[in-house]
């Protein structure tokens, strides 16, 4: 499976602009800049687009691995945060914090920290990131 996004940038990096597309049409040349990195432009930008990754990647793995217990979960919510730091002349994706609020009925606190932390370390964005990945959740029965 290949997946493909693209991305056109006209002008400089300051002052410039871009567009994102996705083969899916999710993203039809969403603007991107500067501002929308930094500042609060309306817009996306790339970390936040990691952070969406991350954060589905991770709650798809885990209700996976749950249906491999027998369990269904009822609800799932991830919110990813990805940390972006200043890095010498440039900057590096330096982590990404899972905040996960899960509703599963039929499981301990202690086994479903290791589903869900088994999940967290093997979710194909997870193996991708090259950051440390935080992890916290509340598990309501």
């Amino acid at each position: 499976m290949v997946r493909k996004g693209r991305a056109v940038w006209r002008g400089t990096g300051k002052d410039g602009t871009g567009e994102l597309t996705t083969d899916s049409g999710v993203l039809s040349n969403t603007p991107y800049s500067f501002k929308t990195r930094f500042e609060s432009e309306p817009g996306t930008n790339p970390e936040e687009l990691i952070a969406a990754a991350h954060a589905s990647c991770f709650t798809m793995a885990l209700s996976f691995a749950l249906a491999r217990e027998g369990l269904t979960a009822g609800t799932l919510e991830t919110i990813a945060k990805v940390k972006l730091d200043k890095d010498g002349d440039g900057f590096s994706i330096t982590r990404s914090d899972l905040s996960l609020t899960a509703t599963v009925a039929g499981i301990d606190e202690a086994r479903f920290r290791e589903i869900a932390a088994d999940a967290k370390a093997n979710c194909p964005v997870s193996k991708l990131l090259n950051a440390e990945i935080g992890f916290e959740f509340t598990l309501n029965g």
